[in-house]
Parts: structure tokens; sequence; C-alpha cells
């Protein structure tokens, strides 16, 4: 008898504690899930969140565009993704951190323009944005271009100036089949990436401001580019090649350390806009006087004799090569004589 009114005390016991934890689970349930007919304090912060940027969109030659200027916005909430049907984003100088994750969500993103903010890192996600047409991330802290960005088959114009760190890009890079400007201005490179030289659509490149000590011998395979941007680099020479650049129209040399124009360049007939102004080169050539204001007038100029008349110009470049050849020429007769 007295094991069996043991047994029962047991079993009351644990009947009375589990009655107990069920109802201490029941409560916890009931305080997680919002009141009926009202929403929760997070349901209430998004929608507060969604109204606030719901002011941020416009719609500009018929596309939906999300523009937030100047205010602090160092993260983007998950609940932005109920707008994804905008086609662009312009997001300057409110210190946002990173792109996030969701951006895969913006199938319809045409343009991402976050330039001027505190953005650390590229997410591998962006590589499905397959209609992105520009990516524009200059001024930022962006220290690595992931491989992913190769998926982001449409993108046409990149942007990543003076990110500063920045010295190298994949080489699934070349896969930008597409792409057409590409600046990557005062960052960290010291050659022009061979993915960049790949690239079979580039008509514009800006390489300003790195440290680039010299040229891709094989630069003249870049037969689309037309612009090329490369002042206050290292640079002490040019390679021949680059006479072989048919489109080649404006090519910008200041503050680089070169000593020498190459011959070949004389006969760049499309070169319209050269500056070479700010090198050691070796030779001293000065064009020759302009003309008086009235004979200006007698003779009007147009534009593009003035840009000739640029001094470390197209002009100029031209008055150096011949003057190099004719100390060349002089020499050479010099050793004649001797002989």
């Amino acid at each position: 008898m007295v094991g069996v009114a043991v047994c029962g005390s047991v079993s009351s016991i644990k009947a009375l504690w589990e009655t107990r934890i069920r109802k201490v689970k029941q409560e916890v349930e009931q305080r997680k899930a919002p009141p009926t007919g009202r929403l929760s304090v997070g349901a209430w912060e998004d929608r507060a969140v969604l109204a606030r940027l719901k002011d941020k969109l416009q719609t500009e030659d018929g596309r939906l565009v999300l523009r937030i200027q100047q205010e602090e916005w160092k993260t983007l909430p998950r609940c932005l993704v109920q707008f994804s049907q905008v086609q662009e984003w312009q997001i300057h100088r409110t210190g946002l951190q990173k792109i996030p994750d969701f951006i895969c969500s913006f199938q319809s993103l045409l343009v991402l323009d976050l330039s001027r903010n505190g953005v650390t890192e590229i997410p591998k996600q962006i590589g499905k944005l397959t209609r992105l047409r520009e990516l524009l991330l200059s001024y930022n802290r962006v220290r690595f271009v992931p491989e992913e960005l190769s998926g982001c088959e449409s993108l046409e114009r990149l942007e990543l100036a003076m990110n500063r760190d920045l010295d190298q890009l994949p080489e699934q890079f070349r896969k930008l089949t597409r792409l057409q400007r590409l600046d990557l201005s005062m960052n960290d490179f010291t050659s022009v990436p061979d993915c960049v030289v790949d690239l079979p659509a580039l008509e514009w490149l800006d390489m300003g401001g790195n440290r680039l000590q010299h040229l891709p011998e094989d630069i003249h395979r870049m037969e689309t580019l037309h612009t090329l941007w490369l002042h206050r680099n290292e640079l002490q020479k040019l390679p021949e090649n680059i006479s072989r650049m048919p489109n080649l129209d404006t090519l910008v040399l200041s503050n680089n350390k070169l000593r020498d124009i190459p011959p070949l360049m004389e006969d760049m007939s499309n070169l319209r806009f050269v500056n070479f102004r700010d090198n050691p080169l070796t030779l001293d050539v000065t064009l020759p006087v302009k003309k008086t204001k009235a004979e200006k007038d007698e003779d009007e100029e147009d534009e593009e004799e003035e840009d000739d008349r640029e001094m470390f110009g197209r002009e100029f470049m031209q008055m150096y090569i011949q003057e190099a050849r004719k100390r060349a020429y002089a020499v050479i007769n010099l050793h004649r004589v001797n002989r």
C-alpha cells in the first residue's frame, strides 16, 4: 500500500508540473502574437518606413526612380523589396555602408547609383541583376570587385572612381561584353588589367590618378576605345602600338614621367585632343607665336584649330616628333662626317 501511495504522489506531481509548463508556454506564445485587429510594433515600424520611402519615389522619363539625397540611411530596410518594380536607385551622401543582399530582388533595376557613400563591399548577389546597365560606386570604400559582377551581362557603364584601395579586377570581368564606359580613376592600380584590354565594346576609359608604370604592349587590341584618360600616373614611356588604335581621338597624359613621344604617333590623324603637359620630356619645343587678334578676325580659326594651338597638345606632339627626327638625322650625319 505504501508503494502504491508513493507512486500515486509522483504521478500527481508530474501532472501538476506538466500543466504549469503548458500554461507558461501558452502565455509566452500569446505575448509574441499581435493582439487581434492590431499591428505589432515591428509592423508599425515597417509601415512608417515604407511611407517615408514612398515619398522618395519619382517617375522620370517613364522610369520609376528611388532618390534619397543627403539623409542618413546607413542601412536599407528589407521592407524596401515591396518596391521591387523600381528601375533606378539614386542614393547619394547618405552614409550607406552596405548594398543589401536583397538587391537581387530588384530584377527591373537598370541603374544603381550609390556614389558618395561609405559602401565597402559589392555583394555577390548583384550578379543576378542581368538587366542592370549602369553601376555607379564612385567615392566609396570598395576594395574588392567580386567575380559575380560578370553576371550583369547588360552592364554598359561602371564607375569605381576614388575608392582608393582598389587595385585589381577579377578575370571574369572580361565577360562584360557590353561595357562601354569604365572609370577606375583615383585608385591604386599599377597596370591596366588584362581583362580591361579584352573588353570588346569599351569606348571610354579613365585610369587617371593611379600608379600606372606602363601600358600594355598590345593596347592596340582596344579597337573601340576613343577616349583614354591617363593623367597623374607614373608612365615613363608609351608603347609604339598605341599608334595602331584606329578610333582613339582623346588621349590625356599630363602629369606623368614621359621622356619622349613615340615617332609613330605622328601618323595618328584620328587623334583630335592630346595633352602632354607636366612631363619631363627630353626636348624643349615651343610652338610658333599665335596670330594677332586682328589676324584672327580676318581668318577665324575654328574650334579644331584652337585645339591644335594648345601648348602640349596635338600640334606640339607633331612638332616634338619632327624636332626629334631632325636631331637624330643631325647625329647620324655628324657620325658620317667624322668617318
